[in-house]
């Protein structure tokens, strides 16, 4: 009898690189949430970048990875 690594009630994870390009959200172009501002503002305390106010989801998740990535 050979054993399995996983169990019936397990599901199997998308891999990473499943990410979608924020360019392709349906809700894109709806304005950053609070949550993505927040933490914009955390990272531009290190930096000298300033952050636009009005930016959408998907600019503000660009400017996320931008700034954690240097």
């Amino acid at each position: 009898m050979s054993e399995s690594n996983t169990s019936p009630d397990q599901t199997t994870q998308p891999a990473a690189s499943a990410e979608k390009d924020p360019a392709d959200w349906v809700t894109g172009d709806e304005p950053a949430t609070g949550a993505q501002k927040s933490y914009l503002e955390t990272l531009t305390r290190q930096s000298d970048e300033e952050v636009p106010e009005d930016l959408t989801k998907a600019a503000a998740s660009q400017k996320i990875d931008e700034l954690k990535n240097g």
